[in-house]
């Protein structure tokens, strides 16, 4: 069987550990993650790796090195999902990674630096409104008190949910320090049209983008729709409808790019005949520039105040996430290109507009990004597509980097 034949056949499997419905279901911690794992870890044992897995419950598959205490490279990605998503993102860079150890295998390649594979868990946001949790657990940037603050739409506390897992949150700590890590590597679709509109292969990315993510709960006052003249209202839906407008215009009048999505409306009672007297908004700011992602969230909150302020309208602002935008080290980028000038495989060097869990990584270690076009630029979305000659590819370069790293240089 084929390298090939097999990445499209795992790919295939990942596909089966979803609910019902259009699209890949898979949320962080559900029993559909849950199988998905087991799948996942039996790949890495059938590729010689030893598995161990951490308080938050991030897997770690480990191939020794020649020098067991030399820092080690890691390289791997997520495998939880949006609601009906695709099953490519973060799936990609897991299988990619373990195939690239089956090839090391294959080819008698001997490591000298150990090498980690590594799924980080709930990157997504889907579940408890905020990304990256594993990598951010990973690295030290995840505590008790915000474990038991974040909660599900069922109301089920982030630090609950570990531990019906049989996970450990009092035990979560800082798993990588300074000086443990030679790199770290993922690999992952574009989530954008600009690889296949140029016609490239493989994006190196240079950067990768960071969201404030805010909820914002406005209160106006729910009233008859019918027997409520309209300059006697205090309308929240309204309100959130002028404040979403605002997002969108505070990111496409930044100087520099960035972008503003509101992605949550929750309006209540949510019925024809009644008012909106609360809605609740998810708002979501990134960029590249962390001066510009600062100036568009500040604009951002004084269009909130305004508006609010002229409708009647009570608001409150929780502050879910606020990421620092990463620019990625030069060598490991240099290391990438250099791969894809040799073997004659067209690339682009870009900077990442999603986030990924390498910005958690990218404070403590050399770290870059491999992408590879998804048809369309559609991602999150069940039409997410990536062609197997494209992953070919990307694998092609990311366990020729994986050598690279790994030897004693």
């Amino acid at each position: 069987m084929t390298s090939t034949t097999t990445l499209a056949k795992n790919f295939a499997t990942m596909k089966n550990f979803s609910l019902p419905g259009d699209g890949i279901t898979r949320l962080a911690f559900s029993d559909e993650d849950w199988n998905a794992r087991d799948f996942i870890i039996g790949l890495m044992k059938q590729a010689g790796l030893s598995i161990r897995i951490d308080s938050f419950g991030n897997i770690f598959g480990h191939k020794e090195g020649q020098n067991p205490h030399a820092p080690a490279v890691m390289c791997g990605s997520h495998i939880d999902s949006v609601p009906h998503g695709g099953n490519f993102d973060g799936v990609l860079g897991v299988l990619g990674a373990i195939e690239a150890i089956n090839r090391m295998n294959k080819n008698g390649f001997i490591n000298y630096n150990p090498l980690k594979i590594v799924v980080f868990m709930c990157e997504e946001s889907s579940r408890f409104g905020v990304a990256t949790l594993g990598s951010k657990a990973m690295c030290g940037e995840l505590t008790v008190n915000e474990m038991k603050r974040l909660k599900d739409a069922s109301n089920n506390s982030l630090y609950d949910v570990l531990l019906a897992r049989n996970l450990h949150p009092d035990n979560v700590q800082k798993e990588i320090q300074l000086g443990d890590l030679k790199a770290c590597i993922e690999m992952h679709i574009e989530q954008g049209k600009v690889l296949e509109t140029l016609h490239k292969t493989i994006g190196v990315v240079t950067g990768i983008a960071a969201p404030t993510r805010m909820k914002l709960i406005l209160t106006g006052k729910a009233d008859h729709s019918g027997a409520t003249p309209m300059g006697m209202r205090n309308d929240a839906l309204c309100a959130a409808a002028e404040i979403i407008i605002a997002v969108e215009n505070a990111a496409a009048n930044s100087i520099r790019p960035a972008v503003g999505t509101v992605g949550i409306v929750k309006a209540a009672p949510n019925v024809m005949n009644v008012i909106p007297g609360k809605v609740e908004l998810g708002i979501d700011i990134r960029s590249i520039y962390s001066q510009v992602k600062t100036d568009v969230t500040a604009d951002v909150k004084k269009s909130i105040e305004s508006i609010t302020k002229n409708r009647n309208i009570d608001y409150k602002i929780e502050m879910l996430s606020n990421e620092e935008p990463v620019k990625l080290n030069p060598s490991v980028i240099d290391t990438i290109a250099t791969i894809c000038e040799n073997k004659k495989i067209t690339y682009h060097k870009m900077p990442s507009g999603a986030g990924h869990d390498t910005m958690h990584l990218a404070q403590l270690a050399p770290a870059g990004m491999i992408f590879i076009p998804c048809r369309d630029g559609i991602s999150h979305n069940p039409a997410e597509w990536a062609d197997m000659d494209d992953i070919e590819q990307g694998v092609n370069v990311l366990y020729e980097t994986l050598c690279c790293l790994s030897s004693n240089k």
